[in-house]
């Protein structure tokens, strides 16, 4: 369910607080656990650092992420592929057929 349109988007306030004390100009990376906190105007131009459950992931906020949560664009699990036996045979092929190429171009 989404919140209520009288209360307004959740936006950390230690997080803002962060930010007033940080020029735009600055290569900072401000560390932030506040994933549930909505990305406001303001936020845009900075680096944060969005604590996915293990380590800090850099995310440089834009004009098109305001209104999105910090925490989707912090992935928490890690992808390994799809497919067992079957799919690791393909990407083997796959590999192989590059190889070929690259000799044969030298």
């Amino acid at each position: 369910m989404s919140r209520s349109l009288k209360k307004g988007p959740y936006v950390d306030q230690k997080l803002l607080k962060k930010i007033s004390k940080v020029k735009k100009d600055d290569k900072v990376i401000i560390k932030t656990w506040a994933r549930s906190s909505a990305i406001a105007p303001e936020m845009v131009g900075f680096t944060f650092g969005v604590h996915n459950g293990k380590e800090h992931v850099p995310v440089y906020i834009t004009e098109d992420m305001v209104g999105h949560k910090l925490g989707e664009f912090s992935a928490t699990t890690k992808f390994s592929r799809h497919g067992g036996k079957i799919q690791k045979e393909l990407e083997v092929k796959a590999s192989q057929k590059e190889k070929e190429k690259l000799e044969d171009e030298k």
